[in-house]
């Protein structure tokens, strides 16, 4: 009688299961990634309209009034000694005059 030598290795079902499962897997951590960059984007955003604020306070408090125009602001190096934040989503940060806040178009 011959005897069989048993095979050892992977089938070809059990290495389509595998990459169904991966496959998955990428279908849904992949739109949560991005979403997540998405999300950190808008966090910046939102932090850069806070600290273009602040500063705007800030001149208050320095010269007892608003600045005319927010360049006053972002193009002061006491303010910003490495320049004026920009929106990371690519929208332009724009001062109300009424109110003295800055807001972001994006």
């Amino acid at each position: 009688m011959v005897q069989r030598k048993k095979r050892e290795g992977v089938t070809l079902i059990e290495l389509l299961i595998v990459v169904l499962i991966l496959a998955a897997l990428s279908a849904i951590a992949i739109p949560r990634i991005s979403q997540s960059a998405q999300n950190a984007k808008q966090n910046a955003c939102d932090t850069n309209v806070d600290v273009i604020n602040s500063a705007i306070e800030m001149y208050n408090a320095d010269t007892g009034g608003y600045p005319a125009a927010m360049s006053d602001v972002t193009g002061s190096a006491t303010y910003f000694p490495d320049g004026a934040p920009t929106c990371p989503l690519g929208g332009t940060y724009t001062m109300d005059a009424g109110t003295n806040r800055v807001s972001c178009d994006h």
